[in-house]
């Protein structure tokens, strides 16, 4: 009778410092945090000390054993520890990727548990270097002579009883500035970060190194490759042509590019590549890896990939290449370069003089070299760079250019207030993770905190864009560091802002 007793009050005194800990815990004063750690040392002191360490490895379900066995080995951080893993359960997993995944998140911490059975485990963890939740779940199959572990991760939107508390916008603001220099601290982020709400600019400031090798640091006028931002200024493009009457959502590539090769993606509309249901594929690959240089145009990407039949994919499947398409669509219908009409009828409209695409082979003083991490330690990315930046991605830009972006689209200079709600609708929503997709957006959340913008990440960059239009409040984030510099400091004001 004791041992159950006893497992009932482990699981009891668990469940209150979890919900302590991620509901509480944040936002406590110091003499709450006093009082609160009287209280818990008070009940461990209390508990048998075999109940306060946990359960035993015997007293472990299956799946349980292997969720802890793989958390200890990613939060360690030790290829060894990682390949001993590996080699008791899931022997065809990359140490190399687990050792990014520690790189990128800096382990997990569990929130709490939600399934517990012998053979399936769910459990909510957290990223440690930021407020990214995730529902991993692990699944063991023992019928046979050696153990089959089937692990799934997926992101999710914080549930309510696990909200982060709003605060003031100064607090919100302080509480930013706090992050973002812990994580600089860290070698966590360089780059810049802008906030503001209506036509006042609450933080304008760089963090970090621009060049590493010769100690520059960043300003808020540092360029940043922004990755796939630029699929924002490609999707304002065609449907500023939509407009004009000179494209229609609803004709196929094949309207546009004559002579496209190959027939299933001639017959793709416009529409379905802006918002990622046309099965047309990514470009990074082997192909890419082997032509990076002699790829100058939207058009030698046609030429490369044209043949190319379409994915297996249903519904929403991210392409890059989908938006090369586009981007040739535009210069074939406008008869001007990809790079002339957007500096034409966005960049210089806009007032964006800090942005362009211009080639990786051109000198640019205020250009960041991109950082990209390789077995712990920061390696420049030059030699996975494209030869210049086109319709998927690559360009550069600064914090206030992408200010100036917002400013100019809200107020009608580039595009329609009708058309700008038409591309920020829907098209693609996941519910667990709260992601959608528009017409060359991404959008997050509902109601007041419905946003709409995008990320850009590639090796050694990092950009997010997110407006929330409802608020009147734009949060940009600029980085020449790896995925997720910039996105984790932007959820991290999200979260935090007030509503209202």
């Amino acid at each position: 009778m004791m041992p159950i007793l006893f497992s009932i009050l482990r699981c009891i005194l668990t469940q209150l410092l979890l919900n302590i800990s991620y509901s509480m815990f944040r936002n406590m004063t110091l003499e709450d945090n006093k009082y609160l750690w009287r209280l818990i040392m008070l009940c461990l002191l209390s508990v048998p000390p075999t109940l306060v360490l946990g359960q035993s490895t015997d007293e472990k379900t299956p799946a349980e054993k292997v969720f802890y066995a793989w958390l200890s080995a990613i939060n360690s951080g030790s290829a060894q520890q990682l390949e001993a893993y590996k080699a008791a359960y899931h022997k065809k997993w990359a140490v190399q990727t687990m050792l990014d995944s520690w790189e990128r998140t800096g382990g997990y911490r569990v929130v709490r548990v939600e399934k517990s059975e012998p053979l399936n485990f769910t459990v909510l963890i957290e990223e440690k270097e930021s407020d990214a939740l995730h529902r991993e779940n692990v699944a063991v199959d023992t019928s046979g002579n050696d153990i089959n572990v089937k692990m799934t991760i997926e992101d999710i939107s914080r549930p309510s009883d696990l909200a982060i508390h709003r605060l003031s916008q100064s607090e919100a603001i302080q509480s930013l500035i706090r992050r973002t220099d812990t994580l600089t601290r860290a070698g966590r982020f360089s780059g810049a970060v802008l906030v503001a709400s209506g036509n006042k600019v609450l933080l304008n400031r760089a963090w970090g190194e621009m060049d590493k090798e010769k100690h520059v640091l960043n300003t808020i006028h540092t360029q940043f490759r922004n990755g796939s931002m630029n699929k924002m200024f490609t999707a304002i493009a065609i449907l500023q042509l939509v407009e004009k009457g000179k494209v229609a959502l609803d004709s196929t590539v094949g309207d546009y590019i004559k002579d496209y090769p190959n027939k299933d993606i001639a017959r793709v509309t416009v529409r379905r590549l802006l918002n990622h249901t046309g099965g047309t594929g990514d470009i990074f690959g082997p192909e890419f890896d082997a032509n990076r240089t002699s790829l100058r145009d939207n058009s030698d990407y046609v030429k490369l990939y044209g043949s190319r039949g379409p994915d297996q994919s249903k519904g929403f499947s991210y392409s890059n290449y989908g938006f090369v398409l586009l981007g040739e669509i535009v210069s074939r219908v406008s008869h001007m370069s990809y790079y002339s009409y957007i500096d034409k009828y966005i960049f210089k409209p806009a007032n964006m003089n800090s942005t362009g695409e211009l080639p990786e082979n051109v000198h640019l003083p205020m250009r960041a070299p991109g950082y990209m991490r390789v077995k712990g330690a920061w390696v420049r990315n030059d030699e996975t760079l494209p030869y210049r930046g086109m319709a998927a991605g690559g360009g550069y830009s600064t914090v206030d250019d992408m200010l100036r972006f917002v400013n100019a689209l809200q107020a009608g200079k580039l595009i329609s207030k009708t058309m700008l709600d038409l591309a920020i609708k829907p098209y693609f929503h996941d519910a667990p993770s709260g992601y959608g997709y528009g017409l060359g957006f991404e959008l997050y959340g509902d109601k007041q905190l419905i946003s709409f913008g995008h990320e850009g990440g590639a090796d050694g960059m990092n950009g997010e864009l997110r407006v929330f239009p409802k608020m009147n409040r734009v949060i940009v984030v600029l980085s020449n560091l790896d995925p997720p510099a910039a996105h984790r400091l932007v959820d991290y004001y999200s979260l935090r802002m007030p509503v209202k």
